[in-house]
């Protein structure tokens, strides 16, 4: 017995199969190019900073610990001047100044200070690096990311988010 692939309707010929039904590269309402990412296989393009990865980590480690030094009350905010951006360095005086009207010094001195616990840096490209920097308070666990920035030669805090 045969099976006919495409029914007929009486008094009509064999029905056709549907032809296919062309896709737009513009779609939705927000209006997305999907032309030039529809068969496209191209990688991202995430390149490995050039140059001294350990130096880089190295500096981030101590960059870190100095930002958790400042918002701790145990450094002052200057130290970070020549590493920050206007306005980070802006932040980082603001943090420090309200840790000074609400903590006396001497109470400052005896309390539990945070600790670096990790830092992980991710490149995604030669002139940046974003880092992310676990922080200990005794039980309790903080996040801090930053992205640093080559500037004149030399790394700088362009962003620096508390969590």
């Amino acid at each position: 017995m045969r099976v006919p692939t495409h029914r007929s309707v009486p008094g009509q010929g064999p029905r056709q199969a549907p032809s296919p039904v062309p896709v737009a590269s513009v779609q939705g309402t927000l209006a997305l190019d999907y032309g030039s990412a529809v068969g496209s296989t191209r990688a991202p393009d995430l390149r490995v900073l050039r140059g001294d990865r350990a130096g880089l980590e190295a500096f981030a480690h101590r960059f870190a610990n100095a930002v958790v030094e400042v918002v701790g009350g145990d450094r002052g905010p200057s130290q970070l001047l020549r590493w920050t951006t206007e306005r980070v360095y802006a932040d980082l005086q603001r943090r420090s100044a309200l840790l000074a009207r609400t903590t006396p010094g001497d109470r400052r001195v005896r309390r539990l200070r945070s600790q670096v616990r990790s830092v992980h840096v991710f490149c995604p490209s030669a002139e940046a690096a974003e880092i992310s920097v676990h922080v200990r308070h005794g039980e309790r666990s903080r996040a801090i990311a930053a992205r640093l920035e080559l500037v004149e030669g030399r790394w700088c805090c362009t962003a620096l988010e508390f969590g």
